[in-house]
């Protein structure tokens, strides 16, 4: 589902808003983002739906991040890749999504049914990245899709606090990744 730009843009700008302020009330997160609290109380009513369009738009961005990267035909090197951009251009989400997630709460409320897509893609690629012997076949698919996460995320994170350049974050990502999970 494609969203109009300005709600996107209100999304970033929340997701951002709630890390910033993860006690702030609704005033201070919708001022955080630049808008009123009259227009958040349009926009989503409460804290608890705002939380909620921000876990599916979070959902909708690493599926079509997976859509866009071509897993099952592009060359493997390409597509992983494409993987870490994809993922970059959306780092203010990825550290919302850091932030709000609990191991103990994707199965407590269906969670994980959100997220099985895009797990399962990452896997699928990955498993086809170990066939062509581009992966390690020692590594599990599924670990190889939680360390690209866990790497991902903590990248992302200390971008955030300041202490990993911007600027070479994709190459460092995919560099340590590639080197670590290489087939020869």
């Amino acid at each position: 589902m494609l969203r109009p730009a300005a709600e996107e843009k209100l999304l970033k700008a929340l997701a951002v808003a709630i890390v910033e302020h993860p006690r702030g009330t609704f005033k201070e997160i919708a001022q955080a983002a630049g808008v009123s609290k009259a227009t958040l109380n349009r926009f989503c009513g409460t804290r608890d739906n705002l939380i909620e369009m921000l876990f599916d738009y979070g959902s909708e961005v690493m599926n079509q991040i997976i859509v866009e990267t071509d897993l099952h035909e592009a060359p493997v090197p390409e597509v992983f890749q494409r993987l870490v951009d994809g993922h970059l251009v959306h780092r203010d989400l990825l550290v919302f999504l850091m932030f709000q997630w609990r191991p103990d709460s994707l199965h407590d409320c269906g969670e994980e049914a959100r997220w099985l897509p895009y797990t399962n893609a990452l896997d699928q690629f990955f498993l086809r990245g170990q066939r062509e012997k581009v992966f390690r076949i020692d590594i599990g698919a599924p670990v190889l899709t939680e360390l690209f996460a866990s790497l991902l995320f903590g990248l992302v994170d200390g971008e955030r606090r300041g202490r990993v350049a911007r600027a070479s974050m994709g190459a460092t990502l995919q560099q340590f990744f590639m080197q670590g999970a290489t087939a020869g």
